[in-house]
């Protein structure tokens, strides 16, 4: 499949020369990052990610190499499209599954990138308990995304086999998600904390590997007395990419329910990975303002769970991936502008 290989390398080879590029823009400098560079940082993911989505308009048929009617039914079929093709005519069916292929990809971008927001919250208070210096901030991000990139596309394609022979799985996602949901809710109020010298991850390195009691500058590890060690740097670097892991047991399946095609949801991952970076520099020191946004990922993760176990009657009830991504997007902006126009009163000391 020459087509497919061609799109799949060439998206590859894009995420190499992004990351090889951020590297060389922030990487080797001992600043941190100022919300001027997240800004355009965080502009130019989002772009790409809409120029993405416009290829995907344009050349989305190449993912599956199709090239008759016959591949289209097959992949409509595959991969749970459920679109009404128009018998007899290609290019119009094809016209239609590349809109609905670009509007799942733009609704897992979307979900993704502001389940993101929650894992920042968690980021900021693990950099705080460990003391890291704001200037170490964008190597333990970055080294962070590319661990999470390789799990991500790990979980993906396990998730995307495990569906296409258990389809009954669905059900058991869309249950998790509601479940997850609530909890959110319920606990949104909860003050979370993080106790570095209690923390599993802590206890456990400290067990099985050679510790360095103090930071050395951007260093994850030291060598003394001809033995290689490892610094906090590299533990808060371990601690970031379990969370990572955690989170992705809620997004994985999140986006499972707006599309199934494996392509679109690593395509989709990625982009919203990509762009976490960026985000959390934006959002780092204003995240508290959104107080809402709890509430909203709760909404989100429990409509998405719905959805999932509602399945079957989804297109009866005409909720479309359009509708679906309506919903989301009101769902984001009543939680954003409520953070906004009712401010979290802080009790006076």
């Amino acid at each position: 499949m020459p087509n497919e290989l061609i799109f799949i390398s060439g998206f590859i080879v894009f995420i190499l020369a992004m990351m090889a590029i951020d590297l060389g823009l922030f990487g080797k400098s001992d600043k941190p990052v100022s919300m001027k560079q997240a800004g355009i940082m965080s502009a130019v993911w989002v772009s790409l990610a809409l120029i993405f989505y416009a290829l995907i308009l344009r050349f989305g048929h190449l993912l599956h190499h199709i090239d008759s009617f016959a591949a289209l039914q097959d992949v409509n079929v595959k991969n749970f499209h459920h679109l009404k093709l128009i018998p007899g005519d290609l290019a119009g069916s094809l016209s239609l599954y590349r809109q609905n292929l670009g509007l799942e990809f733009i609704s897992g971008y979307v979900v993704e990138y502001a389940l993101s927001v929650d894992n920042i919250f968690v980021m900021v208070l693990i950099f705080t308990a460990f003391a890291v210096n704001p200037k170490y901030y964008h190597k333990v991000l970055l080294w962070g995304i590319i661990g999470a990139i390789i799990m991500r596309f790990l979980f993906i394609f396990l998730g995307a086999t495990l569906i296409a022979e258990f389809h009954w799985i669905l059900y058991l996602f869309g249950a998790f998600l509601v479940y997850t949901g609530v909890m959110m809710f319920i606990n949104r109020n909860d003050d979370d904390e993080i106790d570095p010298e209690n923390h599993k991850i802590v206890k456990f390195a400290s067990k099985y590997f050679a510790v360095h009691p103090e930071f050395a500058g951007g260093r994850f590890f030291v060598k003394i007395d001809h033995r290689r060690l490892i610094t906090p740097l590299f533990l808060v670097l371990m601690i970031i990419e379990v969370t990572d892991l955690v989170f992705a047991v809620d997004s994985i399946p999140a986006i499972f329910s707006i599309t199934k095609d494996p392509y679109i949801v690593f395509f989709s991952n990625i982009f919203a990975i990509l762009g976490l970076r960026s985000m959390f520099f934006l959002l780092v020191n204003v995240i508290e303002k959104f107080h809402y946004l709890k509430i909203g990922l709760s909404v989100l993760l429990a409509f998405i769970g719905l959805k999932m176990l509602a399945a079957n009657y989804v297109d009866q009830i005409g909720l479309t991936t359009g509708n679906s991504l309506l919903i989301i997007l009101g769902i984001l902006s009543v939680s954003i502008i409520a953070s906004l126009l009712f401010p979290e009163k802080r009790a006076s000391s």
